[in-house]
């Protein structure tokens, strides 16, 4: 039992990569925890000691060695059962940090079976899974059908690592191009933004630091071989590869492929973009559902309002009529006359607050009413002497 203990500890500890110390004193506390049960003392002190050297087993209690017929048998099941169980959760604690690095990257497999609408796909030495949620729109699968996927995050459980996979996220069509093509990988094309409604279409703009290098040209590749791969993959879904651009109306013309903007509006305060395209490009330009226009707005992050140019001359046209409407309703309005409009008497020269108050409380509150006054008129009221009142009525009559 010894030597053979021993042999099996070199064993694991060469083909699992499991430490022998780990296994040593796993097996020596499941020992312990056996002899108690043996000598009946559950309080008692004991230790189990196995010697690194000769694999010998003793049980001590309270510095005494316990000998029993029953250590043999017990110690065999024990070294057993803790062997068992640590090789399970090395393996697992293995492939949890194995599939830990490997988030960020594709994986293959082969479809295992299906739960409640989540796909378990076999992965070799564990078993992922692919949730409905993940799933790209009109993909069908059966059991044993190969499988790519993205993984996008692994969990630590109870059970042992949970790898969670995807086909719907952005970051699945971004790596297959990163994999596709050799200038993203190299840094020389770059991904700016990616929109993506999964299995139908997916707009892509990149951009090359390298002014030699065309970066749709690229991830196209030679008689459209990458996309066409990618494409594949992807089950039929359409991949529309824009050039981005620092300037705007570029990037918005880009985005809206392959409709062709005739006139770009672009209010930068609200990150909106006013497109115009001619009525037979008005259907392509928005897309079935409005797809087209949804995603390219998604891409740059603007919102875009597309209108045919029909349309936006007849919009045009009513807005000028309506404009138009409006200033003759204005004009029909009844106008006040000139001289019922609002008026201050301390605005005729001459005339400050005081005698403003005197004139008013007299009922020379309105201009008709100053003209038909008359010097003498003026002068009867306490306060205002004959200068003034000429002054006054002299400035009336050339208001």
């Amino acid at each position: 039992m010894n030597e053979e203990l021993l042999t099996i500890l070199d064993h694991i500890e060469r083909e699992k990569g499991i430490d022998k110390e780990l296994l040593f004193k796993a097996i020596e506390s499941a020992l312990a925890s056996a002899a108690k049960k043996i000598i009946g003392n559950k309080e008692a002190e004991v230790e189990a000691i196995i010697d690194r050297t000769t694999g010998e087993i003793s049980i001590m209690s309270e510095g005494k060695s316990i000998k029993s017929a029953e250590f043999g048998r017990i110690a065999a099941q024990t070294a057993k059962q803790v062997i068992i169980q640590k090789i399970r959760e090395a393996e697992r604690d293995i492939v949890l940090e194995d599939y830990t690095k490997r988030i960020g990257t594709i994986v293959n497999g082969s479809v295992h079976r299906f739960e409640k609408g989540d796909i378990i796909i076999d992965l070799g030495k564990t078993e992922a899974v692919l949730p409905r949620g993940q799933q790209s729109q009109g993909e069908r699968y059966k059991q044993g059908d190969r499988i790519r996927a993205y993984v996008l995050e692994v969990n630590k459980t109870s059970h042992g690592p949970q790898i969670i996979l995807t086909r719907s996220d952005t970051a699945f069509v971004k790596k297959l191009f990163e994999i596709e093509v050799p200038e993203i990988m190299d840094g020389i094309v770059e991904i700016r933004s990616i929109s993506r409604e999964p299995g139908e279409r997916t707009k892509i703009a990149v951009w090359s630091k390298d002014e030699k290098v065309d970066a749709v040209g690229a991830c196209v590749g030679m008689r459209g071989s990458r996309v066409k791969d990618i494409v594949n993959e992807l089950r039929g879904e359409r991949v529309d590869i824009v050039r981005w651009s620092d300037d705007i109306k570029e990037y918005v013309k880009a985005s809206l492929s392959p409709a062709e903007p005739l006139e770009i509006t672009i209010d930068k305060a609200n990150k909106r973009a006013a497109v115009t395209v001619a009525d037979d490009q008005l259907s392509i330009g928005i897309g079935k559902h409005g797809q087209n226009v949804r995603l390219a707005s998604r891409l740059i992050g603007w919102e875009i309002d597309i209108r045919g140019k029909e349309e936006k001359a007849k919009k045009a046209a009513e807005a000028v009529l309506s404009g138009s409407v409006k200033e003759a309703e204005k004009a029909e309005e009844p106008q006040a006359a000139p001289e019922q409009a609002a008026f201050n008497l301390t605005d005729i020269e001459g005339v400050g607050s005081k005698t403003a108050d005197i004139l008013e409380g007299a009922g020379y509150n309105t201009l008709e009413k100053l003209k038909a006054a008359t010097v003498e008129d003026l002068t009867k009221l306490e306060g205002i002497g004959k200068k003034t009142a000429e002054k006054i009525i002299n400035a009336v009559k050339e208001i």
